[in-house]
C-alpha cells in the first residue's frame, strides 16, 4: 500500500485546492468521488516521480498542478462505457494474460481501404478468434514521406483517407462490443515537422521552440554527437538536421521527424492530454514507440537512461488518475538486457519480444536451436502482472537483436554470424530457401536489416515443398511461449513480397513495403480449401489456436527449460501451475518439442524419461509412445501432454 504520508503535505493541499476552485469541475457525484479514490491510490507516485524529473524547476509545482487538473476533467468527459470498462479491467487486471488472448496487425488502407472498411472485416476477426488488434498509424501526417505514420502531425486528427476521429470511435466501439481490444500507436519520441508545435517553433516562438531540441549553431549539436549513435546514415549523418533558417533541430530518425524535449513539463503535460483523449475515443493499449530515445543527457548515449522509465512510470500513474484500464506496451528494439527493463507492471505492463523473433528465424536459417533455446531459458520469464506480445514478423524489417555474450558462450561470433544471416534471408547464401529483401543495405560491410513477409521468408514463393511446414513452425514457437501471440494480418493466409511497392509515391526507398502488401483477397479466399498453400496455413494456424484456447497450461508468460540433448530440436515446458482445475482438459506439464532440422531428427528415451510413457500431441490428437524416444519429422512440431484413458 502507498504511503499517503509520505506525500509532501503542502504539495497535496496546494493540488487539492486547485481542484477544489476550478470552475469547470464538478462538486459532487460518483465521478468526483471516483476520481479522489483514485487520487489518493495514485498522486503519491505522481508527486514522486514528477518531482524528480522537474524539481529543479521552480515552475514545477505549477505544471503539476495543472496536469492534475486535466486529469480530472478528462476523467470528467470519459463515456460511461469505459468507465465501465475501467472497473472489470479494475477486478480482473490479469485479462490479457488470458490464453484466449490473440491479436493482429494491419494498416487500415492496405487491409481494408479505410475505417469503413475495417468495420466489415469485423466478422472474419471473430471467426479467427481476434481479442487484439493494432491499428498501425493512421493520424493526420505529411505525404508521401510519413515514414508509414510514424511521423505524426495530429494525435487527435484521422487521416482524411482514413476516415474521421468520429469513425475510430465507432469502430473502437464495435471493436469493444466483439470482445476486442484496439491498439495504436503512441509515436511518443517525436512529431513531425508538420505538426502545429513545430510550425511554431520553426516560426520562432519560445513557448514552442522548447518543445524541441533546437540550437542556434552546431556546438551543442556536435557535443551531443560525440555520444550519441547514427540511426539512419542513409537519411542524414548524425542526429540534427538544420532549418532553413539556420538552426539545428534534433531529428534521431527521419529529417522530418522531430525528437521531443521532455526535459520541459510543458511537454509532459502535453503529451499526457493527447494521451488520454486518444484514451477517451476507446483505445485500450498504446504502443509506446521508440521508448528508448525518449530523454537525453549530455555526454550519453541518449538511450534508456533512468529518466525515461521515470517518464513512463509518470505517465502511468497519470493513466491511473484519468483512463485507468489504459495499457502500455513497449517497442524497444535494444540489448534484451534493456528491453526487459520496461517490462513492469508500473512502467509498460505489454511489451514486444523482439529476441524470441529474430532467434527463432535465426533457427530457421541454422537449423540448430541452441541461441533460441538459451534465450527462453534465460530472457523469457518476466514479472508478474505484465506479458510478452510474441510475433513472427511485423511492420518492421527483422533485426538480429542477440547479444553478443549470449553467441559466444556458444562459440558464435555475433558478427559474422549476423553477416550470414543477412546473407541467407536475402538470398546470397548458396541453398537459401528465403527470398527476402535488404533493409539499410551497405554491401561493403555486409550489413543491413531483412524485410519480407513470413511466406516469402519461409520459401513459398518459390514453392519450396517444406515452406508450409516452416511457416507453421514459425508460428508455433509464437503460440505456445506464452503471453499474447500476434498475427500480421494477412501472413495466416501466407502472403507474398509485394515487390510493386517502389511504383509507390513516397515507398520507393523504403524496402519494408515489400512486406505490407495490400489485402490478399485471392489468398483469403482459399483459407478454407487445405489443399491449397493458403489453407494449410489457415488450418494449421487455427488448429494450434484452438489447442491453445482449451489447455490452461497455455496461460500466462511462465516457462519451465527442457534440455532435448539434440541442437536441432528446441524444447520447453509450459506448467500446469493450477489454474482453472474444473475446467482442464490435461493435467501436468505440456513439452513443446519443435525440429528445426531439414532432417529427421530424434530425442532419446533417456531425455523423456521423466514423462509418462504414453503422450498425446495436442495438435493433431495423436497417441505418441515415448519408451524408445521420440522422433521428429523435418520441422515437426508436438505439444505433448500426459495421455488420459
Amino acid at each position: 500500500m502507498r504511503d499517503i504520508a509520505s506525500v509532501d503535505q503542502e504539495t497535496r493541499k496546494h493540488v487539492l485546492a486547485a481542484l477544489d476552485r476550478d470552475p469547470d469541475l464538478g462538486r459532487t457525484g460518483s465521478d468526483l468521488e471516483e476520481f479522489g479514490r483514485r487520487f489518493e491510490l495514485h498522486f503519491p507516485d505522481l508527486e514522486r516521480l514528477f518531482r524528480s524529473l522537474y524539481g529543479s524547476r521552480a515552475d514545477w509545482l505549477d505544471h503539476l498542478t495543472a496536469l492534475v487538473v486535466e486529469c480530472a476533467k478528462s476523467w470528467e468527459r470519459r463515456p460511461a462505457e469505459l468507465k465501465a470498462l475501467d472497473g472489470r479491467r479494475e477486478s480482473e487486471p490479469d485479462w490479457f494474460q488470458s490464453r484466449e488472448m490473440l491479436g493482429g496487425v494491419c494498416y487500415v488502407d492496405r487491409y481494408a481501404q479505410n475505417l469503413d472498411g475495417l468495420r466489415e472485416r469485423i466478422p472474419y476477426f471473430d471467426e479467427l478468434g481476434l481479442t487484439y488488434l493494432h491499428l498501425m498509424p493512421l493520424f493526420l501526417a505529411p505525404e508521401p514521406n510519413s515514414d508509414g505514420g510514424y511521423a505524426v502531425s495530429s494525435y487527435r486528427e484521422v487521416n482524411p483517407r482514413l476516415g474521421t476521429m468520429q469513425d475510430l470511435r465507432d469502430v473502437a466501439a464495435q471493436l469493444r462490443e466483439h470482445g476486442i481490444s484496439l491498439v495504436v500507436d503512441f509515436i511518443f519520441n517525436h512529431t513531425s515537422n508538420e505538426h502545429e508545435w513545430a510550425k511554431r517553433a520553426a516560426a520562432g516562438e519560445p513557448e514552442f521552440e522548447d518543445y524541441y531540441w533546437i540550437f542556434p549553431d552546431r556546438t551543442m549539436p556536435d557535443a551531443y554527437e560525440r555520444t550519441v549513435r547514427e540511426i539512419f546514415p542513409d537519411d542524414h549523418p548524425g542526429s540534427f538536421v538544420q532549418l532553413p533558417d539556420g538552426r539545428w533541430v534534433w531529428a534521431t530518425f527521419h529529417t522530418f521527424q522531430w525528437d521531443l524535449n521532455y526535459s520541459n513539463p510543458a511537454v509532459f503535460r502535453a503529451m499526457a492530454g493527447e494521451m488520454l483523449f486518444l484514451a477517451n475515443q476507446g483505445v485500450e493499449i498504446l504502443r509506446m514507440d521508440a521508448v528508448a530515445f525518449i530523454w537525453k543527457q549530455l555526454g550519453t548515449v541518449c538511450e534508456s537512461l533512468p529518466e525515461a522509465h521515470e517518464l513512463l512510470r509518470a505517465f502511468n500513474a497519470v493513466c491511473r488518475l484519468a483512463a485507468p484500464s489504459l495499457l502500455f506496451k513497449s517497442e524497444a528494439i535494444v540489448h534484451p538486457d534493456e528491453v526487459v527493463q520496461y517490462i513492469d507492471p508500473a512502467e509498460c505492463q505489454l511489451s514486444y519480444n523482439p529476441l524470441e523473433m529474430a532467434l527463432t528465424w535465426e533457427a530457421l536459417a541454422t537449423r540448430d536451436a541452441r541461441l533460441l533455446a538459451q534465450a527462453l531459458e534465460r530472457r523469457h520469464n518476466l514479472p508478474q502482472g505484465t506479458a510478452w506480445v510474441n510475433y513472427v514478423r511485423s511492420h518492421d524489417d527483422i533485426g538480429w537483436t542477440f547479444a553478443d555474450e549470449d553467441a559466444a558462450e556458444l562459440g558464435i561470433n555475433g558478427f559474422d554470424h549476423r553477416r550470414f544471416l543477412n546473407a541467407f534471408y536475402v538470398n546470397r547464401f548458396p541453398g537459401s530457401f528465403a527470398r527476402g529483401v535488404a533493409f539499410q543495405d551497405n554491401p561493403r560491410t555486409g550489413d543491413c536489416r531483412i524485410s519480407g513477409t513470413t511466406a516469402s521468408l519461409c520459401g513459398l514463393e518459390d514453392g519450396s515443398p517444406e515452406a508450409v511446414r516452416r511457416i507453421l513452425l514459425v508460428h508455433s514457437i509464437a503460440i505456445s511461449t506464452g503471453g499474447i501471440p500476434l498475427l500480421y494480418l494477412g501472413d495466416e493466409v501466407g502472403q507474398l513480397n509485394d515487390y510493386s511497392y517502389g511504383r509507390e509515391a513516397g515507398h520507393e526507398a523504403d524496402s519494408r513495403w515489400v512486406h505490407r502488401p495490400h489485402f490478399p483477397a485471392e489468398r483469403y479466399k482459399h483459407r478454407d480449401d487445405p489443399s491449397t498453400p493458403e489453407g494449410a496455413v489457415y488450418a494449421g494456424i487455427r488448429q494450434m489456436l484452438a489447442v491453445r484456447r482449451r489447455t490452461p497450461q497455455f496461460a500466462g508468460n511462465r516457462l519451465v527449460d527442457f534440455q532435448t540433448h539434440n541442437p536441432h530440436v528446441l524444447g520447453y515446458q509450459r506448467p500446469d501451475d493450477g489454474a482453472e482445475p474444473a475446467r482442464a482438459q490435461t493435467a501436468g506439464t505440456v513439452v513443446v518439442l519443435a525440429n528445426f532440422d531439414d532432417a529427421p531428427q530424434h530425442v532419446a528415451r533417456a531425455t523423456l524419461s521423466g514423462l509418462a510413457p504414453d503422450a498425446v500431441d495436442l495438435v493433431t490428437g495423436r497417441r505418441i509412445p515415448l519408451a524408445e524416444g521420440i522422433t521428429l519429422a523435418p520441422h515437426e512440431f508436438v505439444w505433448l501432454a500426459e495421455r488420459s484413458e
